[in-house]
């Protein structure tokens, strides 16, 4: 239950807490959340959602989803805030609750982390697959076309992360806002089509599934719903996986300049920013077409085919491949300062906090977690197994949650340089949401989670519990051969 001292959190102890350079500015931490939360999933999921769930409710599910988003970015800003390092929920949970704590934190940023980029490198790989068949070129059957695909983008943007963060956040601004154009594309022509009518009652009457329960609520319910104000919950717990990126921006807080007022902003921003896309995004879509002629696989081309505007499939397209590349570089970068700030507190080999004299970035840790991505995304069935993704960001939800509630107990000293208004009350209910999303999830979901929890658990008590830099008191502060000091 040993924990780690404030001073120390973000201090010199390990001869690396400052060592990344100051890259961010408080834009770029928008550019940055918005590269990871706005991916394809804008141009699919209202619709997804509204034909098989929500109906037209699927606005208030965009809403809700929001919300409660919101109210966990607002208890990561002050932690980021009192603690800007690139740990993000491992480094605040390790001064809060303790190492063993800390570590089950860390495992599971790694699951959501690792799993998203490879998950999210074989839906680019399908994605431009079909970008290029609508433009009239044949690609031959096979996912052998896919497999090249996935290798290229992960060999590609792990290379960009290698290279420094000055490299990627040009690449990222171009991308970002060429895929915002797309969407702005979206959005205006779609405006012009909608049909008041198609919005109809926001409340369809609720419809009872004849499929066995699959989530942890339908299990207690014993039978699962549609529609109804189930269905807009039920909709806001998918709709938030989309959401879900805004604690990246948390893991950029060291190489920020004034972190504190910075990280903050850029998190809270880019959130706000993204809810109003996906709400405008949505409106369109449910205004275009009813819900009842929505197609889920293709819902947003499929609306514009049906007013007649084909071409609009193509900027779609475009949209989709610019979104997802974006989201993978984001992820990248996020795992990388994740697993660097566990390797220099020595929970896993310090080696890997190495930071290169040349690029004056982990390096080292950036190549093994671009290659393991390219092992699960080519060898492992990652888009059945998303859901673990989500559940391994909604577990340290609940964690930050918790710990602005007892860091304000047991540390009110510390300077914040945010605040969340009406704590403990905000907190709370930031809790209670997340542990809602949660208990949405998928029954087996839960049960691969807990086999990846209990393997982490004895992952530290065979190395990290006697590695750990606070095992080991009168370890020289000095930083591994090819650390770079400022």
């Amino acid at each position: 239950m040993r924990r780690l001292p404030p001073s120390e959190a973000t201090g010199l102890r390990t001869g690396a807490r400052h060592s990344l350079a100051e890259v961010y500015r408080p834009a770029d931490l928008v550019v940055l959340g918005l590269g990871v939360m706005i991916g394809a999933g804008i141009f699919s999921i209202a619709g997804e959602q509204a034909a098989t769930t929500a109906g037209p409710g699927v606005i208030l599910s965009f809403m809700i989803a929001g919300i409660a988003c919101l109210l966990a970015c607002l208890c990561y800003a002050e932690l980021s805030s009192t603690m800007p390092t690139s740990g993000s929920a491992y480094t605040f949970t390790y001064v809060i609750f303790g190492e063993v704590w800390a570590w089950i934190i860390g495992w599971a940023l790694i699951l959501e982390l690792q799993f998203a980029a490879a998950v999210v490198a074989r839906a680019w790989a399908a994605i431009t697959v079909g970008a290029i068949e609508h433009f009239g070129v044949r690609v031959p059957a096979g996912n052998l076309v896919q497999d090249v695909l996935v290798l290229v983008i992960l060999v590609l943007l792990t290379g960009v992360v290698a290279l420094g963060a000055r490299v990627g956040l040009r690449a990222l601004w171009v991308m970002v806002s060429a895929k915002l154009l797309a969407i702005g594309a979206v959005i205006v022509v779609g405006v012009t089509h909608i049909d008041v009518a198609n919005f109809g009652d926001f409340f369809v009457p609720p419809k009872t599934l004849a499929t066995a329960p699959a989530t942890v609520l339908e299990t207690l319910i014993g039978e699962g719903h549609a529609f109804g104000w189930f269905g807009i919950f039920a909709a806001a717990s998918a709709i938030a996986f989309a959401y879900i990126g805004f604690d990246i921006v948390a893991t950029s807080a060291e190489e920020t300049v004034n972190a504190p007022k910075a990280v903050p902003k850029g998190m809270i921003r880019s959130l706000v920013l993204a809810t109003v896309i996906y709400l405008a995004v949505a409106l369109v879509m449910v205004g275009m077409v009813p819900y009842t002629k929505i197609s889920p696989q293709t819902p947003l081309a499929g609306a514009f085919r049906a007013v007649g505007v084909d071409w609009m499939v193509h900027v779609i397209d475009v949209g989709a491949v610019l979104g997802l590349t974006t989201v993978i570089l984001v992820l990248i970068v996020g795992q990388t300062r994740v697993l660097f700030s566990m390797a220099r507190d020595g929970l896993i080999p310090r080696r890997l906090a190495t930071v290169s004299r040349r690029y004056h970035t982990p390096t080292r840790v950036t190549l093994v977690i671009g290659l393991v991505a390219i092992v699960l995304a080519e060898f492992v069935p990652v888009l059945t197994m998303q859901q673990l993704v989500v559940i391994g960001t909604l577990f340290a939800f609940a964690f930050v949650a918790a710990g602005v509630i007892v860091m304000r107990r047991r540390m009110p000293h510390l300077e914040r340089g945010f605040r969340v208004p009406l704590s403990p009350l905000l907190p709370a209910l930031s809790l209670v949401a997340t542990l809602w999303l949660m208990v949405n999830l998928r029954v087996l979901t839960w049960a691969w989670f807990a086999l990846w929890m209990a393997f982490g658990l004895l992952v530290y008590l065979v190395y990290g519990r006697r590695h750990s830099l606070l095992a080991r008191p009168n370890t020289p502060a000095r930083p591994p051969q090819g650390r770079h000091r400022r």
